[in-house]
């Protein structure tokens, strides 16, 4: 039987992400992610018993853009999701492909002991955890 290397989710995570404050208008967000090139913010908690915030893209896009609504004029608050479910950084890729598949994510932070070490997606499962 082959056995194969178990490839955990902190092995393939990446550090591309924003932490942005919730109160930014999507318009500012636009800009931070235009020049980051990343396409995920992170909304910081706003005290320690609060949980973290996420956006993509593709929220900015369903939320904003389809539906005729001035990014000067929203926040990123009304359109992130929050809490956000987050991976643990020893869990297994393969499983969390399959969290991925089952929830219809594409990314998710991976975070320990509530503190936040990264964002993982499906590029990076595929790429670095399969092709490596």
């Amino acid at each position: 039987m082959n056995e194969s290397k178990v490839v955990r989710v902190k092995d393939v995570m990446t550090g591309n992400y924003q932490m942005v404050d919730g109160m930014m208008m999507v318009s500012d967000a636009l800009d931070v992610m235009k020049q980051s090139g990343d396409v995920v913010l992170i909304i910081n908690k706003r005290h320690d018993d609060d949980e973290y915030g996420i956006v993509l893209l593709t929220d900015i896009a369903r939320e904003v853009l389809a539906v005729n609504r001035s990014p000067e004029r929203v926040n990123i608050y009304e359109i992130m999701s929050k809490p956000v479910v987050a991976v643990d950084p020893e869990m297994d890729i393969r499983y969390c492909a399959r969290l991925f598949s089952k929830l219809g994510f594409s990314r998710a932070p991976v975070i320990h002991n509530g503190k936040l070490l990264g964002v993982v997606g499906y590029a990076d499962l595929l790429l670095k955890g399969l092709c490596d």
